[in-house]
């Protein structure tokens, strides 16, 4: 059986929520490098590999809005679903002080299969779920690590981030999290905004309002951190987005 590259949870949920999970494995196709990327399993369950407990948040929110989810089935390392088809860093060769042996002589060929496999498959199921209904709103779900090897601390238990196109849920949302007692990064610890990224192709150019919200994975790495999470931020997320009059 072919490796399916996407997993779509509760597609006829009336909420509408579309819950996205752009990261949420670290899974090797056996037809890319055999199943292995040539890093050691330890570099594999890092977040250079995928966002460490956000797919369990992802499927966790999606149920109590009773949302539409959908997750990516292949590694970020294997091609990134939240890079444009034109970024240099849609397949990385070195990320956070880990070299990725399967991509360092990587050609045209093989990132075009990638692109056909499990890329474009991913974005399209993304597009279609994303156009069933009018009103959609999107909600990308990502975690972050607390520390870059070499880098200071990352104090934010959750980030914000957005588009300056588009902020109409995001500073909403910054606001209200810091009301609910939590440290709050706004366009932290990453940007919000990168050209042809998923929110970018699928909540940007079409106009859906959008968030994403960015996680600190240790908090979200087991399931009662995911839990915890998804009973705080839906009802955020939801008294927001009804609170927006979008």
């Amino acid at each position: 059986m072919a490796h399916p590259p996407f997993e779509i949870i509760g597609a006829d949920r009336p909420g509408r929520w579309l819950i996205t999970c752009d990261h949420a494995t670290n899974t090797v196709p056996d037809w890319v490098g055999g199943g292995s990327l040539g890093i050691t399993p330890e570099d594999m369950a890092r977040h250079i590999a995928y966002d460490v407990g956000a797919a369990g948040l992802a499927r966790r929110l999606a149920a109590r809005l009773e949302a539409p989810a959908i997750l990516s089935n292949f590694s970020r390392l294997v091609i990134d679903p939240n890079r444009g088809e034109d970024d240099p860093t849609l397949v990385m060769k070195l990320y956070d002080g880990t070299i990725i042996p399967a991509n360092r002589h990587v050609g045209p060929a093989e990132v075009e299969q990638r692109l056909a496999r499990l890329y474009r498959p991913y974005h399209a199921a993304y597009a279609d779920l994303a156009g069933r209904r009018p009103d959609r709103v999107i909600c990308a779900v990502h975690s972050f690590t607390p520390c870059l090897r070499g880098r200071c601390p990352r104090p934010w238990a959750v980030g914000v981030l957005y588009s300056h196109r588009d902020e109409r849920l995001a500073l909403p949302l910054v606001a209200a999290l810091k009301a609910d007692g939590l440290c709050v990064g706004e366009n932290e610890p990453y940007a919000g905004h990168l050209d042809g990224d998923a929110i970018d192709r699928h909540a940007l150019a079409p106009g859906r309002p959008n968030v994403l919200i960015e996680v600190r994975n240790d908090l979200i790495a087991q399931e009662d951190g995911q839990i915890a999470w998804a009973d705080r931020i839906a009802p955020i997320l939801g008294g927001v987005l009804a609170a927006s009059g979008l």
